[in-house]
């Protein structure tokens, strides 16, 4: 069986051996380490193949160029596994935990998972990080032996980024943290950060492709002006697409760097011996004060004019139409839905509306953007006539 190196970990650093394990017990694997059998269950899913068309902020057949759940997923993995390797943590942890972190949204980016919350407010309401881990342990059918993938401890932890306590009460020992105040493993905590830095700045390229965006107002960004001058000065003459990509690609690196040097020294002024340390202190992976700024001042240009420019709007607008209704004829009318999402009524059922809610939230945050228009022309449209 292939273990952790451990002269290659760090002490504070998440290892097989000491991990908490899998909800079913399983034999260890032979090839591979516990947490690449996790990564590798993850990319085999079902909710993990249909993130190639569920978008992050544009519809998916709007165009080929634009970053979707999947490429978004990818791109984190890449940014977090490389942090990891600097910093001596479990590699294949974050990537397992990156792959992972998105694969309960629902289609259309944000504007889809605000409408199906509303939608389920009666319901105790809807979350994707929530809905990430419904998939990893319930949703997923691949093993005779359990539903979900089985995953490790660590990994579900890692994927639950968010949780409320109330929430967070009736989820066990993967929602305790939330409860006492207690700080996720290092390599979580990278992997959200590497999700930030991912989405922030493929977001930049996606708004300068759509031209919603343009290069004179990203200039009012610092960070985004600051690295484009580097650019220029290092290749003049430089235009178009190379010198977007060659700007983007330093900035990564500036904000990865930063967020690697800045760990360190969190890291090496708390000293941390062991997990239960790392646990019990502040957050250690962060971005310096001055680099933590430049990244909020980013995601407020980006909120203001690329997430609420009047086209994103407009998207938005038809995607929350389009979850709300497909909900709302679907509770009306269960006899729509596929059979495998029907509550049947019955005094064992308990409260059969409430978890006839919760199979149209499963159903509805497993389409893909393409799959839920086509539902809603199927319901809505009396030339959509199906066989």
């Amino acid at each position: 069986m292939q273990h952790d190196l451990p002269n290659q970990l760090a002490p504070y650093a998440v290892h097989t051996a000491s991990s908490v394990g899998r909800r079913f017990p399983e034999a260890s694997p032979n090839s591979r380490s516990e947490f690449q059998r996790d990564r590798d269950r993850i990319i085999h899913s079902t909710a993990f193949r249909r993130l190639e068309y569920k978008t992050q902020v544009f519809v998916n057949h709007e165009g080929d160029l634009f970053r979707t759940r999947l490429t978004h997923s990818i791109e984190v993995a890449q940014i977090a596994r490389s942090s990891a390797r600097n910093l001596q943590l479990n590699e294949d942890l974050v990537e397992a935990i990156s792959l992972a972190h998105d694969l309960g949204h629902t289609p259309f980016g944000h504007a889809g998972q605000d409408a199906l919350n509303t939608c389920m407010q009666d319901y105790h309401g809807f979350e994707h990080n929530l809905q990430s881990l419904r998939v990893v342990d319930h949703l997923e059918q691949h093993y005779g032996a359990f539903d979900g993938l089985n995953l490790m401890f660590e990994t579900r932890e890692g994927i639950l980024k968010h949780c409320s306590l109330t929430n967070a009460a009736k989820l066990g020992a993967i929602g305790q943290r939330f409860i006492d105040k207690k700080q996720a493993t290092l390599e979580a905590q990278l992997a959200n950060l590497a999700d930030e830095i991912a989405y922030n700045n493929h977001d930049i390229d996606d708004g300068l492709r759509s031209g919603l965006l343009s290069v004179a107002q990203l200039d009012e960004v610092d960070l985004y002006a600051r690295h484009r001058r580097d650019v220029e000065a290092v290749y003049p003459g430089i235009t178009g697409r190379r010198a977007i990509n060659e700007t983007i690609r330093r900035m990564i690196n500036t904000l990865v760097v930063d967020l690697i040097e800045t760990s360190r020294q969190r890291i090496a002024a708390v000293q941390p011996q062991n997990l239960d340390d790392v646990r019990n202190a502040p957050p250690l992976i962060a971005f310096s004060d001055s680099m933590a700024q430049e990244a909020k001042l980013l995601k407020r240009f980006l909120m203001d004019n690329l997430y609420r420019h009047y086209q994103v709007n407009r998207m938005s607008s038809k995607a929350r139409r389009i979850v709300t209704e497909l909900f709302d004829i679907m509770l009306a009318e269960p006899a729509l839905l596929p059979p495998d999402y029907r509550v049947e009524a019955s005094a064992e059922n308990g409260n059969t509306r409430l978890q006839q809610a919760r199979k149209i939230a499963d159903y509805i945050a497993g389409m893909t953007d393409r799959y839920a228009i086509r539902e809603h022309r199927r319901l809505f449209l009396i030339d959509e006539i199906e066989l």
